[in-house]
């Protein structure tokens, strides 16, 4: 039996705690996807989240961030700047190529705002539910002889308790 890899996709969803852990159980093919730039997704409250991108050495021109329907793009690209200077690298390990991060979002998750702090973009995002969504309780009737409803009605008498 083959076993199925869904960590990329926990990585990469915003808002679908539940779906994931379902698809866990019952196996779906995942892809391979990059690891550049790393970053972090955290919970900070019941319907708010951020995702931490490491970006270092990119400016806040260099990034762009877009949202389509459910999907928040996070771009990186760098403008080449012609090295006219005679220094030679010895070595290289600061990434500075372009990159393109996609993020799945639940229904309802907005993004509220980003920064760049420390070679850090933070993301911020919420999930708002309209109140047309959200479960509302419903009362339960008696039905009347002549067959309408009639809601029963509670009253609080101090005088009629006794």
């Amino acid at each position: 039996m083959r076993h199925f890899d869904l960590s990329p996709f926990h990585r990469t969803t915003i808002g679908f705690d539940r779906l994931f852990s379902l698809l866990d159980q019952v196996g779906g093919e995942a892809q391979a996807g990059s690891t550049y730039p790393p970053y972090n997704i955290e919970r900070t409250d019941e319907n708010a989240y951020r995702i931490t991108v490491a970006v270092a050495g990119f400016s806040e021109a260099d990034l762009t961030i877009e949202t389509v329907e459910n999907s928040l793009l996070v771009k990186g690209e760098k403008e080449a700047k012609q090295d006219n200077d005679s220094a030679e690298f010895l070595f290289r390990g600061i990434a500075a190529r372009a990159f393109e991060r996609r993020f799945q979002l639940a229904d309802y998750v907005t993004v509220q705002s980003a920064r760049l702090e420390n070679g850090l973009l933070h993301i911020e995002l919420v999930r708002e539910v309209p109140e047309a969504k959200k479960p509302r309780q419903i009362s339960i009737t008696a039905p009347v002889a002549a067959g309408r409803v009639k809601p029963k009605a509670i009253t609080a008498n101090v005088a009629n308790a006794a």
